[in-house]
């Protein structure tokens, strides 16, 4: 084997590549294969927390829409509630106006007719004083003997009567 040129030994050269392939397959189960799987759980951890936040952020999305959706549903509701209430108040205010426009009448009704009798008693009282004071008079007149007297006395009877009724009516 001496003789091939430059000097080239198959054996050195076979030793230093089994050499490199030992040094290769020590790196490769030494450093690499728990490097690359370190990596490999460490992204894959990533890509589940990724996939996770994803998740998370799709579900508050779904829930956020749900609350805006019962929330709209919620001012609607109160919206018409607040309707509602208002109408039944407008027609309480109503029907209570109405009673009292009702009471009213009937009180005013009740007055006039109260003051009507009053004074139609008050009526029939001073014409049945009228007349006993026409009698009274006549009465003095037929006991007096002298008419002039008489008719003083009446006039006297009819002034005081007129008197009366006048305080009678206010």
């Amino acid at each position: 084997m001496s003789n091939l040129p430059l000097n080239i030994n198959f054996t050195q050269i076979f030793l230093h590549l089994l050499n490199f392939l030992i040094l290769y397959a020590i790196l490769y189960f030494l450093l690499y294969k728990p490097v690359k799987n370190f990596m490999e759980k460490r992204e894959k951890t990533y890509r589940d927390m990724d996939d996770e936040a994803r998740d998370n952020l799709k579900a508050s999305e779904e829930k956020k829409a749900q609350y805006d959706t019962k929330l709209s549903e919620a001012e609607a509701e109160i919206s018409q509630m607040k309707s509602k209430s208002r109408q039944e108040i407008e027609k309480s205010k109503e029907t209570q106006l109405q009673a009292a426009k009702d009471e009213a009448e009937r009180i005013v009704r009740e007055a006039k007719a109260e003051a009507n009798r009053e004074k139609e008693r008050i009526l029939s009282d001073a014409q049945s004083e009228i007349s006993e004071m026409v009698t009274d008079a006549t009465e003095k007149l037929a006991l007096k003997a002298t008419a002039g007297e008489a008719f003083d006395q009446f006039l006297d009877a009819v002034d005081l009567a007129e008197k009366r009724g006048s305080d009678y009516e206010q």
